[in-house]
């Protein structure tokens, strides 16, 4: 009996935990003291059959749900095929039809060309590369609360230190930040900051690019204003500099339009794109126009498991999945109403400072009694919600924001309850 309850208690949540701690680097943060089992749509169960509802969506990657039919299918189907052959050695005809998908899709002036990799830190550096390579330039500029990914190179343009760059210098030379301007930091701060940065470290012909998040992720879900990026289009069109859109967090339907940019009327010269272009496998991209995406010799972008076959038919069945589905009309439609429930909300609560974003890429802010960030309270609203089986993300410089990032495939009525969850969490927290 002792046994078999000693084989039982090797499967909760608990042992798993300890020995996860024992295995794997403190470095690798986990939010989670459980483990998912299976999972369907916006909903998962834990080892130990305990359920939840995802407002989470695998930081923004799951727009078309967790194990979406069609995903689920077209990856089976290529599973009987291939798996793998590396793109660069030999190549298969779904890269090269996705890249003709895609670029009839991007917000890019003229004819576009996209390149495939594994991940959005991937796709960051390679747009640096690209842009390099085709200006023959060097100086980058970046933005304060950024976040571009965690290799060397993208945490560099990465604006926020804790804890993605703490501990982790030298980086890279050549790197420049400035405000981002949003609803905390205005369009003429960034102007004065940008001068201030050519009169003092690097000159405008010096600059091979300027990236930024159309809608800030990890920095608090700060809608660029729209003022700032047709600035951001004329001043690089003035020095012959690069525009970088990336699209990563944004792109595929989260902001109500496939793309981010789309709501700006104003056109990149490369976009970056991963998460949720591929239904929860690893793919990402570049696009950009063609003489910028041809600057770089054969052989200079690549990778060995870059445009994997297996992620290359997931991404076919996400856009067929976003077309059929209308996931970008859907998302409008529920973003439209999680900030009509938030504003409702501020109004019982005056701790709840800001409520923001595009689509369904919004969030919440939380202050203490005298305006301040209050990470505290914003991470006592998380774990409450968790309690009762809504999972939800924090983000921001101060840690003091909620983000909501549900698949847009989700039911009304589990959308609903997990609208009722998060009402009992702020009860719970700031009544």
């Amino acid at each position: 009996m002792n046994a078999i309850n000693e084989l039982k208690n090797e499967h909760t949540n608990a042992a798993w935990h300890a020995r996860r701690q024992a295995a794997t680097p403190r470095g690798v943060g986990v939010f989670g003291d459980f483990f998912i089992d299976r999972a369907k749509n916006a909903e998962f169960w834990d080892i130990e059959g305990r359920h939840f509802i995802d407002f989470a969506g695998g930081i923004a990657v799951l727009n078309t749900g967790h194990v979406h039919p069609k995903v689920q299918a077209a990856i089976a189907a290529q599973l009987q095929r291939f798996t793998h052959s590396c793109y660069q050695v030999v190549p298969y005809t779904e890269y090269v039809t996705l890249a003709e998908r895609i670029n009839a899709i991007v917000p890019i002036e003229g004819p576009a060309k996209t390149a495939f990799f594994s991940t959005g830190a991937e796709a960051v550096e390679n747009a640096i590369k690209i842009a390099r390579s085709s200006t023959g330039r060097s100086g980058v500029i970046a933005f304060g609360a950024a976040f571009h990914g965690r290799s060397l190179f993208a945490v560099s343009l990465t604006g926020k230190v804790q804890p993605y760059k703490a501990g982790f210098g030298p980086f890279p030379p050549e790197i420049y930040h400035v405000p981002f301007p949003c609803h905390c930091s205005s369009l003429e701060d960034t102007k004065k900051a940008m001068e201030q940065l050519f009169k003092c470290d690097i000159e405008p012909s010096r600059v091979a690019a300027i990236i930024f998040e159309p809608v800030q992720g990890e920095g608090g879900f700060n809608p660029i204003q729209q003022a700032a990026v047709q600035w951001l289009r004329q001043l690089c069109d003035q020095h012959g500099v690069l525009l970088i859109a990336d699209e990563v967090q944004t792109g595929f339907a989260r902001t109500g339009r496939m793309f981010a940019m789309e709501h700006y009327g104003v056109k990149p010269d490369l976009i970056t794109m991963a998460k949720s272009m591929a239904g929860g496998t690893t793919l990402s991209a570049v696009s950009g126009r063609q003489a910028v995406m041809d600057g770089p010799a054969p052989g200079g972008l690549g990778g060995t498991y870059a445009g994997h076959p297996l992620a290359i038919a997931a991404a076919h069945a996400v856009l067929d999945v976003m077309a059929e589905e209308r996931l970008p009309e859907r998302a409008q439609v529920l973003g439209d109403r999680l900030v009509a429930h938030l504003r409702a909300a501020q109004g019982r609560y005056n701790r709840m400072a800001d409520v923001r974003g595009l689509g369904a890429m919004v969030a919440c802010e939380f202050v203490d009694g005298q305006g301040h960030p209050d990470a505290d309270a914003t991470k006592r609203v998380q774990m409450a919600a968790l309690r009762r089986g809504l999972l939800l993300l924090t983000c921001g410089v101060y840690g003091n924001v909620i983000r909501f990032l549900f698949p847009l495939t989700i039911e009304d009525h589990v959308f609903d309850k997990g609208l009722k969850i998060l009402d009992e969490a702020l009860s719970e927290v700031l009544a």
